[in-house]
C-alpha cells in the first residue's frame, strides 16, 4: 500500500508535481464555494448563484473542450518535435567530413578526428546547460579535458574568451571552421 504514491513523489518528471499547486487551489476554491452555498447563502443568493452557473454553462458549450484540448496537445507536441529535430546530431556531419576530408594517412585521420572532437565538444557544451545527466557527467570543463573532448591548450583558449554577457558554445565551432579552412588550403 502506498507504493504508487511513493513512486509519484520520487519521480522527478511527474505530471502531478507540475499541477499540484493548481489542483490544490481549485480544490480550495471549490470547497469554499460549496461551503458558502450550503451553509452561508440565503435562498435568494442560492438562486442567483445557480443562475450564474447556468449562464456559464451555456457559453462553455460554444467551444467544445475536446477541440481546445486537442489543439493544445497538438501545439505542444509540435513544439516538442521541432525542438527534438533541432538537436544537431553529429552523424550527418561525420559522414560529410569522412567524404570530403580525404586522406588515408595519419594526418587525414587526425584532421577528421579533431573536427569530430570539436563538433562533439560544442554539442556537449550546449547539452550541459539543458541536461542534468550531461551536467553530472561533465560538471566542470576539466572533466571535458579528462574525457578527451578538449586538451589543456584548448581549455586555456576557451577560458580566455569572456563569457559574462553571452554563451561560449560557438568557440569549438570556430575551431572547426578554422581547421576546415586550413584543410581546404592544404588540399
Amino acid at each position: 500500500c502506498g507504493g504508487f504514491t511513493r513512486l509519484l513523489f520520487m519521480w522527478k518528471g511527474s505530471l502531478y508535481k507540475l499541477i499540484y499547486r493548481e489542483l490544490l487551489l481549485f480544490l480550495a476554491a471549490f470547497a469554499i464555494l460549496s461551503a458558502l452555498y450550503r451553509h452561508a447563502f440565503t435562498e435568494e443568493q442560492k438562486r442567483l448563484f445557480e443562475k450564474v452557473v447556468i449562464y456559464c454553462d451555456t457559453f462553455i458549450n460554444l467551444i467544445p473542450l475536446s477541440f481546445v484540448l486537442g489543439f493544445y496537445v497538438a501545439y505542444v507536441a509540435g513544439r516538442w518535435w521541432s525542438q527534438y529535430m533541432a538537436i544537431p546530431w553529429p552523424d550527418k556531419l561525420m559522414h560529410c567530413i569522412a567524404l570530403y576530408v580525404s586522406g588515408n594517412d595519419e594526418h587525414g585521420r587526425m584532421l577528421r578526428r579533431t573536427m569530430m572532437r570539436y563538433l562533439n565538444l560544442s554539442l556537449i557544451l550546449v547539452l550541459r546547460s539543458i541536461s542534468s545527466a550531461v551536467k553530472r557527467r561533465f560538471p566542470t570543463l576539466e572533466h571535458l579535458v579528462e574525457a578527451g573532448f578538449m586538451n589543456t591548450i584548448e581549455l586555456e583558449m576557451y577560458k580566455a574568451v569572456p563569457s559574462v554577457e553571452f554563451n561560449t558554445y560557438w568557440i569549438p565551432c570556430t575551431w572547426f571552421i578554422n581547421l576546415l579552412k586550413e584543410t581546404k588550403k592544404g588540399k
